[in-house]
């Protein structure tokens, strides 16, 4: 495409550079031949009945001028009764129909046009009115134009050649930097076709330069850094999940054996056995139900596209209902709340399981009788307990996916809850803290801000 486009380019180069040349050649030799002088005829004209004829009867006579004046290049006269030529002309020049209406023609009025001689060489032609004692007459003079033509056709052949010169170097010179240019890019498809082929991404290309061949390389890179991640984070999600499913299931089938091996046995398990051992199983598969719930919510994408979930809620009316069910989960406790209103845009049961998720958390670890505070001001939503905190060497750590403190894997949950809350006020557009308490005391401080006003939108 680029040697076709530099072709054209250098074709109608050529062709512009021909049409200048012709046309300043032909306009010199017009501006010279306008420029001559005019030719006068004398008293004795022989006059003949065409051009052929005059110049066939013409022969020189010295010492017997016929005109007055000097003959300018090729020169002849017609009269409306024949043709003359001045004495040694050898060349006349064809007359057409339409030079009839020179002879119309005023004193310095003239004619210019293309024409020809009797022997078929092309000129260009002056007809101009001429006096003359009997009869009007009109004198046409003649400039070859051979000369001009045969160095148009050297210079055709000349342009052409070096256009067919240029056009080869072009394509040769455009193969060899298309060839330079691209490589990145077969990279880029050679390691595309690797990936479609053998599913192992992460791989990546060198990237040389900034030019749009090294962004390309460079986003290429990026994504497939990212799916990368992607499938390592899914990988270990499943992972983590058969690990957390494991504990659950290995208790439920491990208590429904022995329940059938009694039955089977004919020896019966007490009462108090087997209602204890069905609580547990009851416990098991509440257990079973959240982690499966947490597993749902987290197999959303990390960043949805707008939708109809996406609507105004009121954190305030969210945060009350979740201190409500709070409440019921630690009757014991204490609950110092201050709400004020407060509108955002988010997914009203996402943004209510993330509340629900750090009050859950707060009364884990808060101690019997604690005290939780609950405020939300100008959109920021705060959660404390008064338990034993954070250590700070665990902060950056709290938010990933089934993550638990060591001091707390005896308390039940799956390390989902806080991840859940992550995620769900991203999508919100807001942003989620956890760490110690401001004031220096013990517990733990969770900090959620969102977008939003005192009024809905």
């Amino acid at each position: 495409m680029s040697a076709a486009a530099v072709a054209v380019a250098i074709a109608l180069s050529a062709l512009a550079c021909w049409f200048i040349v012709d046309k300043q050649l032909y306009s010199q030799v017009k501006t010279d031949l306008v420029s001559a002088p005019p030719a006068m005829v004398g008293k004795n004209l022989n006059l003949y009945a065409n051009p052929e004829a005059a110049l066939a009867a013409n022969q020189p006579r010295p010492g017997t001028p016929e005109f007055s004046g000097a003959a300018p290049r090729d020169t002849q006269f017609v009269t409306p009764n024949g043709v003359g030529l001045p004495p040694g002309s050898n060349r006349a020049i064809v007359i057409k129909p339409e030079d009839a209406a020179a002879f119309q023609l005023k004193p310095g009025q003239y004619i210019v046009r293309d024409g020809h001689y009797t022997n078929g060489d092309p000129a260009l032609v002056r007809l101009s009115s001429v006096q003359h004692v009997s009869q009007p007459t009109v004198a046409m003079v003649a400039t070859p134009t051979q000369p001009i033509e045969e160095s148009l056709q050297g210079l055709a052949i000349l342009l052409g050649a070096v256009s067919l010169g240029g056009i080869l170097l072009a394509a040769v010179a455009g193969r060899l930097v298309a060839h330079s240019s691209l490589k990145p890019v077969d990279q880029l498809t050679d390691a595309v076709e690797h990936i479609a082929r053998t599913e192992e991404v992460g791989s990546t290309i060198p990237v040389n330069g900034d030019d749009e061949i090294a962004r390309l390389s460079t986003s290429f890179n990026s994504m497939s850094t990212a799916l990368a991640n992607s499938r390592e984070r899914q990988t270990r999600l499943i992972a983590d999940a058969g690990h957390e499913l494991r504990t659950p299931l290995t208790s439920l089938r491990t208590n429904v054996d022995l329940l059938i091996r009694s039955n089977d046995t004919g020896r019966p398990l007490p009462p108090a056995t087997k209602t204890k051992l069905l609580g547990n199983m009851k416990a098991q598969m509440q257990e079973l139900t959240v982690l499966i719930g947490d597993l749902l919510q987290l197999s959303r994408p990390d960043t949805p596209k707008a939708g109809p979930n996406l609507t105004v809620v009121a954190l305030h009316e969210i945060a009350g209902r979740a201190v409500e069910r709070a409440k019921l989960r630690g009757p014991g406790l204490v609950f110092e709340t201050t709400v004020e209103p407060w509108y955002a845009h988010g997914d009203a049961a996402g943004l209510e399981r993330a509340v629900i998720n750090l009050l859950d958390n707060a009364v884990k670890y808060s101690p019997p009788a604690g005290t939780i505070e609950v405020r939300l001001q100008q959109g920021v939503l705060t959660v404390r307990d008064h338990g034993p905190g954070i250590p700070p060497d665990e902060l950056q750590y709290v938010f990933d996916r089934f993550w638990r403190s060591p001091s707390s894997r005896q308390l039940p949950g799956s390390g989902l809850g806080l991840s859940i809350v992550a995620q769900s006020v991203r999508e919100a557009g807001g942003e989620v803290t956890l760490g110690p308490a401001q004031d220096g005391g013990p517990g733990a401080l969770a900090t959620v801000r969102l977008p939003g006003g005192p009024a809905p939108e």
